[in-house]
């Protein structure tokens, strides 16, 4: 394990920081060996087999050209769930964990209607079947293949979540229930702000999952409210991830549309991205 740890460190050296590789490190073993942290502290000895030899040396070559671990794996973690994804799927961010903590804490229902708009893999509308049993729990996307990897996520974690197809921003051409509670995250990055963004995203994330135009930012909310105020049961909840850049345009147009009780928070890094609010009585 000590010679493979050094040629992971020796051919990532000049691509990632020290930290990062290292956290690439337990996790590669751990899906190559299936060796736990701790294994791999008691195991720090043991030699690899050839077949683990030639896995790693295939993954480290893949990180080499910078695409993410999480897709060269399969699988991530999202608030303790095992999920898999792949470039049809953003990777589940941990600020995004920050707004379904937010859901699971405000919740003072016993069996709430959730809705997800653009679930993706599934992991806000799977984490919260998770946490609230008995709520009933649907995930819309635009796209199939995203769909299938929700549900393939659906039936590995062995929640009942329905997952099918619809474009929100076409909603009024579908049949709909209402709801106790909606959240999405929905694609918010303005093409202005690419340059901002790493190149492991820009080459191998869904564009169509993350980029919005800098003309319409906002397109994606307006149409989720627009959607609620028909939707969502009076006092009804609403929960967004947001742009940092755009939090006062969101509370604007939450107000302007009669929706009350907004609040903002904060992520673990200091930035607007988390929004809540209720439809008016």
């Amino acid at each position: 394990m000590q010679a493979t740890i050094q040629y992971i460190e020796k051919e990532l050296e000049n691509h990632y920081p020290k930290l990062e590789v290292q956290g690439f490190e337990r996790l590669i073993f751990e899906s190559v060996c299936g060796w736990r942290y701790t294994d791999q502290i008691l195991n720090k000895n043991e030699k690899l087999s050839l077949p683990e030899i030639k896995k790693v040396e295939t993954i480290v070559q893949r990180l080499k050209t910078y695409e993410p671990l999480q897709y060269i794996l399969g699988e991530t973690e999202f608030y303790g769930l095992n999920l898999k994804v792949n470039s049809s799927v953003l990777i589940p961010r941990p600020e995004t964990e920050e707004l379904v903590q937010w859901i699971i804490e405000d919740n003072s229902l016993n069996s709430p209607r959730i809705l997800d708009v653009g679930t993706g893999s599934g992991c806000i509308a799977l984490a919260l079947k998770k946490q609230i049993k008995n709520a009933t729990v649907s995930g819309i996307d635009i796209s199939e293949s995203a769909l299938e990897v929700a549900k393939q996520n659906a039936i590995q974690n062995k929640l009942e979540v329905s997952f099918f197809q619809s474009n929100i921003l076409n909603w009024e051409h579908y049949n709909w229930n209402n709801f106790d509670l909606i959240v999405s995250n929905p694609p918010y990055v303005r093409e202005m702000e690419k340059q901002e963004m790493q190149s492991n995203v820009l080459e191998h994330e869904p564009e169509n999952a993350l980029f919005v135009s800098n003309q319409n930012p906002l397109i994606f909310y307006e149409r989720i409210v627009e959607f609620a105020q028909k939707y969502l049961i009076e006092q009804g909840k609403l929960f967004f991830e947001i742009n940092e850049y755009l939090s006062a345009e969101m509370c604007n147009l939450l107000e302007h549309k009669g929706f009350v009780d907004i609040e903002l928070r904060k992520d673990i890094k200091d930035k607007n991205r988390m929004l809540f609010c209720r439809k008016k009585k």
